[in-house]
């Protein structure tokens, strides 16, 4: 039985959405397990913009789950979409892909050296392993399998039989619903992440086509599905008759010139169109909670016009929100080899799924964010650890609870954790010194804390592991950290009685400062003992000029170790270089 009581974590959007995504459930259908849904076209990569399209519903779906319910998560691939273009930057892909143009997803071959029966599993097979790291339980159905089998006849035949109610909705936007006009508004329309039918794609390309195809239109009227060719197999096709009583079917190529007549009640290749296909699916599941991208606010779009379509099906339309974009700050060029669109699998590389799902757990769908690539990744750690600290004191926000709670954990339990996380900037330092070396970084990590040293880097992987392919994949090579071979004589030389005052100072307290807080004590107190201040002065002891005298002893440590204006937190460094070379680069 449901644990009919509500989430205690009541401050959260995935709580309120819990709330009223159970109640409209029970309204739909009362005592039948809860349908959330997700589609994706695996039409290239799967970038992290359409993971909110699958961790919006998983979120809810999850809450709910942990109430007690029984939830379907329904991830559908739309495998038999058109192969639209093809995409630039992917590598074993070449311009000869362009001779697939209009067939499905699942009748195009695999880009060169896959594994993969064909494109769409290639995409697929990426996006489930990246889905099952971070704990998203589903169900996918293939829409190829659907068609394919005959799944959908009978709401195929559906859609023929009342055709004449869809073109009149239909109608009602095709002369509002205009393609975006230059190149501020192809790129708008670029952003869907959604899938869309061929035509909305050309003008989302900037094709300068005058309406969306929402349709197979000719002198014999209008139908909402597409026959597959059944020589050149595109979608490229036009219905050029048919018999509701008989169901038969004509239509001609306008690739190949091929036609043909086939009974529609047993022939299964070819589809409905995508807005007439989407609210049949709707009405099909029983959807109840679907989330949809910004895109679809506007008149005409296919969640607005799905609205209305669904009630020709027997459905409803889904409850949901509009989910802002996600974008991404500095993304290294050498992910353009996936096609210029970071994917999950890309993130997964360089950080853990719970900061992975926190960050789409902690901002509400209509809020967009930045998933960082580039520095920013690390103070994005920091926060995340100090939040994981505050939760454990139990002296965080109620919503910052709930939020971290659904980082870290599904209902099904508790996701894999590194055993003893390391700061995410220290363990990418280590990596960036040690260039792989493992011997040296459990060396350094040892000394980090004398009293509690690590048995193995195992304690922290995987952010250990993580943290390296940061710095191996998306730090550009003139920032990586290359430590003096020799002293910099020449400017040893040169230094003032103040400069070999701060060294000795240093140098002296090494050995009793060894370890990660005991240098960075000592390395922010010389500063502070050469102006006559205890070394322990609190910033609001000092007079203003101190942080200026920081800056410049940190400056001259760092181009005495590594010869750059600055580098990796000092104390980190330090630990990494080892003491009997700091002491060799530093003059003693």
């Amino acid at each position: 039985m449901p644990i009919v009581a509500q989430s205690t974590e009541t401050t959260d959007w995935v709580s309120r959405f819990a709330d009223e995504v159970i109640e409209e459930s029970e309204r739909r259908a009362p005592g039948k397990p809860v349908v959330v849904a997700s589609g994706l076209s695996p039409s290239g990569p799967i970038h992290l913009g359409n993971l909110r399209e699958v961790m919006t519903p998983h979120l809810v779906a999850d809450e709910i789950r942990r109430r007690g319910y029984q939830v379907r998560h329904l991830i559908s691939w739309d495998d038999y979409d058109r192969y639209r273009k093809v995409p630039n930057g992917v590598a074993g892909v070449d311009p000869s892909w362009a001779e697939h143009i209009g067939k499905p997803l699942t009748s195009v071959p695999a880009p060169k050296g896959s594994a993969h029966a064909n494109w769409a599993e290639h995409f697929k097979a990426a996006m489930i392993e990246s889905l099952a790291e971070m704990g998203v339980e589903f169900d996918g159905i293939s829409q190829t399998a659907q068609y394919t089998s005959g799944v959908y006849r009978e709401q195929v035949l559906h859609a023929m039989r009342h055709r004449g109610e869809i073109d009149a909705v239909l109608a009602q936007y095709r002369t509002k619903a205009k393609p975006a006009q230059g190149a501020q508004g192809a790129q708008k329309k670029q952003q869907s992440q959604k899938p869309v039918d061929a035509a909305e794609v050309e003008a989302a390309e900037g094709s300068g086509a005058a309406a969306e195809d929402d349709g197979s239109s000719g002198s014999a009227g209008y139908f909402p599905y597409k026959p597959f060719c059944g020589q050149c197999e595109k979608d490229l096709t036009t219905v050029t008759s048919y018999d509701d009583d008989t169901t038969e079917l004509s239509y001609v190529c306008n690739a190949c010139g091929f036609s043909e007549s086939v009974l529609l009640s047993e022939f299964n290749r070819g589809k409905l169109v995508w807005k007439v296909d989407w609210p049949m699916r709707w009405a099909y599941e029983g959807v109840v909670f679907e989330p949809s991208g910004v895109d679809h606010s506007s008149p005409g779009s296919s969640f607005q016009v799905g609205g209305q379509i669904v009630g020709i099906f027997g459905g409803k339309q889904p409850i949901g929100p509009m989910y802002a974009f996600v974008g991404i700050s500095g993304m290294a060029k050498m992910s353009s080899s996936r096609g210029g669109v970071p994917t999950p699998a890309d993130a997964l590389k360089i950080m853990e799924p719970q900061l992975l799902r926190w960050l789409y757990a902690r901002r509400r769908p209509n809020q967009s964010f930045k998933i960082a690539f580039d520095q920013e990744i690390q103070r994005l750690y920091d926060e995340w650890d100090k939040l994981d600290a505050k939760v454990a004191e139990g002296a965080a926000l109620p919503a910052d609870v709930a939020a971290h709670s659904r980082a870290v954990r599904t209902a099904g339990g508790e996701l894999p954790r590194t055993p003893r996380p390391m700061p995410y900037r220290t363990l990418a330092s280590v990596a960036d010194i040690t260039a792989g070396h493992q011997d040296q970084a459990l060396r350094i990590l040892s000394e980090f804390d004398p009293a509690s040293p690590l048995a193995s880097l195992d304690e922290v992987r995987p952010r250990l592991d993580k943290a390296e392919a940061w710095i191996n994949t998306q730090v550009p090579a003139d920032q990586r950290t290359i430590v003096r071979d020799e002293p910099d004589a020449e400017l040893l030389k040169s230094l003032d009685e103040q400069g070999q005052g701060s060294l000795r100072l240093l140098l002296d307290g090494l050995d009793s400062h060894w370890s990660l807080d005991g240098l960075t004590h000592l390395v922010y107190g010389v500063p502070k003992v050469q102006a006559g201040f205890s070394a322990d002065a609190t910033p609001k002891e000092l007079p203003a000029e101190i942080k200026s005298d920081q800056r410049k002893f940190f400056a001259l440590l760092y181009h005495l170790l590594v010869g750059r204006d600055t580098g990796p937190r000092l104390p980190t460094l330090l630990l990494a270089v080892g003491q009997d070379r700091v002491r060799r680069l530093l003059g003693e």
